[in-house]
């Protein structure tokens, strides 16, 4: 008697590993024929179910951020707060990061799968900032692009660049909880009106 098949099951285990594939390997890096071996599943599913290379890499990483907005919605009323969540969100889903940073290798500031996609995503984020400080909940002295993308660079590098972290501050629990800490005043300081 031969197994039931389960497409469903099938496509998150191959999901599952074109996500770790990806995260170690980048685009370039990234075999499918390591995902299929690691995923249990046959090479021309892959295809079938996501595409070519380049469509699995853009849904892996779509998925992931769409993961992160549900988990870590904006709160641009308390932003050190929200980054203080984020920096716990990268530590515990380190790879986000690997895969946004193979993105940035990888394609550069050319055209972006599903750009306008993440393009309205993020300027939901910057007008949640416009808003907060249209009503005087943070300071206005930064353009709410350029605070959005200074709040998310802050949270990211913690995690990003785990080898300038030890080096600067340490590895240490106290280490990672000061500079956390440092993170947090600084983040203050910087949406705190004059």
């Amino acid at each position: 008697m031969t197994g039931t098949r389960d497409p469903a099951a099938t496509k998150a285990r191959i999901f599952e590993a074109a996500a770790a594939e990806f995260a170690a390997y980048g685009i370039a890096g990234a075999r499918i024929d390591r995902i299929a071996r690691e995923a249990k599943a046959n090479k021309q599913l892959i295809y079938a179910y996501f595409g070519n290379k380049s469509e699995l890499f853009a849904q892996v990483l779509e998925t992931r951020l769409v993961d992160l907005a549900r988990d870590m919605p904006i709160d641009a009323d308390d932003p050190d707060a929200w980054v203080d969540r984020l920096l716990e969100y990268h530590d515990t889903h380190p790879q986000l990061l690997r895969l946004l940073l193979w993105e940035g290798l990888e394609y550069g500031t050319g055209p972006l799968p599903r750009e306008d996609e993440r393009t309205s995503h993020y300027d939901r984020k910057a007008e949640a900032f416009a808003d907060a400080q249209r009503r005087g909940a943070i300071d206005t002295t930064l353009p709410p692009r350029d605070l959005a993308f200074i709040l998310l660079g802050v949270a990211a590098w913690y995690a990003a660049m785990p080898q300038m972290r030890k080096i600067l501050v340490g590895d240490t629990d106290e280490a990672r909880a000061r500079l956390r800490e440092s993170i947090g005043t600084a983040v203050r300081r910087i949406i705190s009106k004059p």
